[in-house]
């Protein structure tokens, strides 16, 4: 059989490559131009909002580009995980700026939408005839779950894109995919090795991560009935078989299988051969068939949030930052509880960034940093509640003085007003799987013609 070339330009759409090598990456002839939009590595906020992460701006330049590569080439071109996080509003975004980019081309498509935002009703059905199971690290989940989720997805498999394929689709645009699906669809549909199109697929998600260009650099795959092989595409990038091979390790708990919808590949018994500095052959990696499962995500709102932040160099207080964070802990507490506000109404947290922020962790003995920037982030069930307490610890971030008949010092707030009002907070609420005989019933595809 011939092989199948596909050139995945981004990592996510809106995160660029260089235009070397965009131009290099159609230069290879490929048979369709796939990339992944979205990711939940920026937290629940956007699955829970619906929005999108990255610039609309730079999304419409990535989605350019691929749009009109595609139609020079005359080849098919796809996107998963719409707006970031893949909802319904996420691919009706990503609809419009392909909608601009071909009228002001002049040029004409079939555009598919597959939809894949879930009713909340449809899933508690699932939920009663126990086909919603936990994955590892799941939180334990009730009926009413799926009432306090904003937003639930369903992460799209290769099926309903080689549907929309089949039915003549040019621009294929996902709701919530898994970061594979969009981009092994199309070989899987033209007959190459199943095992070898996940396996490749996987290596490919994040553009030119597994080559030495990184995410700027794009990637290219060519999958054939034995096999495939990864191409470095940006001019002087170069590909191995340790970067390659490595790259099942990212955002996956077994380095040598893969798990997805219907589906789990092995690669224990997987080559990789160094075809060139610039090319690696993988083959021997082998497939199992599993129960037909989608994973949900579902995000709800955990509250509104308020934030502080204060310069602190008191060369005092840098040698007891531990020792000034508690102090004023109580002394807030003490403070709020008089007015009638109980500690069991918010939470909040103070962290010295420069000491022990990040990591929370013990600091070597007798560190003592030169300045610290107090954060002091506070969560509560309305933004007027949240601003309120943050409001009455402004004069202890800003004048507390833990050393008994000693003058009271002053700090520093970084901004004026010192309190800023983050809005809504999101929190995971779903990481489970449901169980489905159709790999079609939870997506709904929708056809337009430009």
């Amino acid at each position: 059989m011939e092989s199948v070339k596909v050139f995945v330009p981004y990592g996510a759409v809106g995160l660029n490559c260089t235009q070397e090598a965009f131009e290099a990456g159609l230069l290879m002839k490929p048979d369709i131009i796939s990339s992944d939009a979205g990711s939940t590595d920026s937290g629940p906020y956007y699955l829970g909002s619906g929005h999108g992460k990255y610039a609309i701006e730079d999304v419409k330049r990535d989605l350019k580009r691929m749009v009109l590569g595609a139609d020079k080439l005359k080849i098919p071109m796809t996107v998963g995980t719409a707006g970031t996080c893949g909802s319904d509003e996420g691919v009706d975004t990503v609809y419009q700026l392909i909608v601009e980019i071909c009228q002001e081309a002049g040029i004409h498509k079939k555009i598919a939408k597959i939809y894949s935002q879930q009713d909340r009703k449809t899933i508690k059905q699932k939920y009663h005839e126990d086909k919603v199971q936990g994955l590892h690290g799941a939180p334990v989940i009730t009926e009413a779950t799926f009432d306090e989720c904003e937003t639930i997805v369903a992460l799209l498999g290769a099926e309903p894109y080689q549907e929309a394929f089949k039915n003549g689709a040019d621009i294929i645009i996902g709701g919530r995919s898994t970061d594979t699906a969009v981009i092994a669809a199309y070989p899987l549909l033209k007959g190459c090795d199943p095992a070898s199109c996940w396996h490749a697929a996987k290596t490919v998600e994040c553009g030119g991560v597994c080559t030495s260009a990184g995410l700027q650099g794009g990637v290219f795959m060519e999958v054939d009935d034995k096999g495939f092989t990864i191409r470095a595409v940006q001019p002087q990038s170069t590909v191995s078989p340790y970067s390659v091979s490595a790259h099942l390790l990212y955002e996956n708990a077994n380095p040598v299988q893969l798990t997805e919808p219907g589906i789990r590949i092995d690669t224990k018994n997987a080559k990789y051969s160094a075809l060139s500095d610039t090319a690696v052959r993988v083959e021997g990696t082998t497939i199992e068939y599993l129960p037909y499962t989608m994973k949900l995500e579902g995000a709800g709102i955990a509250g509104f949030q308020t934030v502080s932040m204060a310069g602190i160099r008191d060369r005092k207080i840098m040698n007891e930052p531990l020792q000034w964070i508690d102090e004023v802990s109580e002394a807030g507490i003490e403070k709020l509880e008089k007015a009638g506000i109980s500690k069991e109404s918010y939470d909040f947290w103070l962290r010295p960034y420069g000491y022990n922020g990040v990591s929370g962790m013990a600091v070597p003995e007798d560190y003592v940093p030169n300045e610290i920037l107090m954060m002091l982030t506070v969560t509560a069930k309305t933004q007027e509640l949240a601003t309120q307490i943050a409001k009455a610890f402004n004069p202890l971030l800003l004048h507390y003085n833990m050393f008994a008949g000693k003058q009271m010092p002053s700090f520093a707030f970084i901004f004026s007003p010192a309190e800023m009002e983050r809005g809504a907070i999101y929190e995971f609420k779903l990481y489970h799987t449901v169980l489905l005989d159709d790999p079609m019933e939870l997506c709904r595809i929708v056809y337009e013609t430009i």
